[in-house]
């Protein structure tokens, strides 16, 4: 199945113009940035246009050098399962592996 994936822009922003979005709520946040569920994800695409950092693609449209974030997106969940709504969960101090090793991005001083 494939499903919409969020990458690096997301990282250490979490502008949740997203979650406001997601007509099914599967949109989650970690520490560091948002994960899509995809086993609860619909597809709609309802989410992408409005990133204002177009960090949010089609899992088979991810940039090669953001590829490690598809894996983490799925990572993200293997604890976490599928909740059955980002809302009813709330944020949560997890992230992938990958993600928790980043240094700090994608601020103002970048």
């Amino acid at each position: 199945m494939v499903t919409y994936i969020i990458a690096e822009p997301c990282v250490d922003v979490l502008d949740k113009a997203c979650v406001e979005e997601c007509p099914v709520d599967c949109i989650y946040e970690g520490n560091r940035m948002l994960y899509i569920q995809p086993d609860e994800c619909v597809d709609c695409g309802a989410c992408e246009p409005v990133c204002p950092v177009e960090a949010i693609f089609y899992e088979d449209d991810v940039p090669d050098e953001w590829e490690p974030y598809v894996s983490a997106n799925a990572d993200f969940f293997d604890d976490l399962g599928s909740p059955g709504g980002a809302s009813k969960v709330g944020k949560t101090d997890l992230d992938a592996a990958f993600i928790k090793g980043l240094p700090p991005m994608n601020s103002e001083e970048d």
